[in-house]
């Protein structure tokens, strides 16, 4: 079990009522129990607390003070330094020294809005539609190679490779290298050194991977994401190499990881719940429900924010710089604003999560993963015998900005 990190010292402006010890990475009922444990913390928790691991920050936590906070940008600001300082200090750097900039999700409106349009129709729900005969190919054969052994290790036989495969396409890169982008992925996301440098060097190694594709595009155009931003223009300015890397970051980080987290928690809830398969069985059509209802009970997303003056927010003091975690799945667990949360409800009359976000920074890849999603749950059940988690591999999981299983052993009789 990994320790957690040193705790720091409260700061005078934060009331001690508002203390809650918690290590989003490290926690070890997070680790051993998931979202039980997520569960426990939107029941006792204070609606925005303060916490004194990773040196001090705060969690926003009530589903209210997460959808207020999320529509704030003036406040909760997506970037540690404003868009304009970091563009001031790349304009005195070399292409190879400028500082990488994750597009469009680490720069607040308006700024956002010029570096998301380009993104708005190659993610619309049309042209994600269009992906769900591959998708469902994708998932059908991955799914028949493991039918026959009785078992699998979901995460590594399903969950990663359908989303990432599906990615690679879209993105236009190469899927020979897929192993190598999500090594790459892992390593950023699960390394807890947030000091600026740190960050821009492991920013840097995915970008220099993706190097050689993103040049190939602007010399030739083809039908994917890449050869899309090179085309495109910025209130009047044409793309250059450092738009179209900060861009890349952005979506290979995103597009390789957070759905396959999402499948596998949706994966096990039905692995514990065989009536919900039964129904899913003898009635498809209720599969896109039942994926809702798993996004909201199961919502595993993280997203920071960052304070950007001091403030006033929901009567709690804030100050300039402090760091604040979006905790959109304690907020999709909240009793003050789901009846019986912790239970996975079908027909639940208000399944309205905020899994994908909310605000102007509501996750752009939310149409594709609810596709991916849905299809996966179809194929299991259309192809699979009723399947269970093996009581001898227990589920462990992992904290961070992204939950998720470690791994996921599931069992069926041949």
């Amino acid at each position: 079990m990994p320790e957690l990190t040193p705790a720091v010292a409260k700061p005078d402006h934060v009331p001690d009522e508002l203390v809650y010890d918690f290590d989003y990475h490290y926690d070890a009922g997070l680790i051993a129990h998931g979202h039980d444990r997520i569960a426990e913390i939107a029941r006792e928790a204070p609606a925005m607390f303060w916490t004194p691991r990773h040196g001090g920050h705060w969690v926003v936590a009530a589903h209210f003070a997460v959808h207020a906070a999320q529509r704030s940008p003036e406040i909760f600001s997506n970037g540690p330094v404003p868009y304009e300082a970091i563009a001031a200090y790349n304009a005195t750097q070399p292409d190879d020294q400028k500082a990488l900039i994750p597009l469009p999700i680490t720069v607040d409106p308006p700024h956002h809005d010029t570096y998301r349009k380009p993104l708005n129709k190659t993610f619309s729900p049309k042209n994600m539609l269009a992906l769900k005969d591959q998708i469902r190919a994708l998932a059908a054969g991955l799914i028949d190679r493991i039918k026959d052994q009785g078992h699998c290790e979901f995460m590594a036989d399903v969950a990663e490779p359908l989303p990432t495969q599906i990615f690679l396409a879209l993105f236009g890169l190469p899927q020979s290298k897929q192993r190598e982008y999500r090594d790459l992925v892992a390593d950023h996301l699960h390394d807890t050194d947030m000091d600026p440098r740190a960050i821009q060097k492991r920013l840097r190694k995915v970008a220099d991977v993706m190097r050689e594709t993103i040049l190939d595009r602007q010399r030739e155009p083809k039908d994917d994401v890449l050869s899309l931003l090179w085309q495109s223009d910025f209130d009047g300015r044409p793309a250059t190499l450092h738009d179209i890397e900060n861009y890349a970051v952005m979506l290979f980080v995103a597009g390789l990881d957070t759905v396959m987290n999402g499948m596998g928690l949706g994966a096990r809830h039905l692995a514990t719940d065989p009536e919900l398969q039964r129904k899913l069985r003898d009635n498809p059509a209720l599969i896109a429900e039942a994926a809702e209802e798993i996004l909201r009970r199961y919502t595993f997303t993280v997203p920071p924010r960052f304070v950007s003056e001091d403030s006033e927010f929901q009567g709690v003091t804030l100050k300039k710089g402090e760091k604040a975690l979006m905790f959109l799945p304690a907020a999709d667990l909240d009793p003050g604003e789901f009846q019986n949360p912790e239970a996975y409800t079908l027909n639940r009359e208000n399944k309205a999560h905020i899994a994908f976000g909310t605000g102007p920074h509501r996750c752009l890849g939310s149409h594709l993963a609810r596709i991916e999603l849905q299809v996966l749950y179809e194929e299991m059940v259309k192809a699979l015998p009723e399947f269970r988690l093996d009581p001898d591999k227990p589920v462990t999981f992992h904290g961070g900005n992204v939950i998720g299983p470690d791994t996921l052993h599931l069992v069926w009789d041949k």
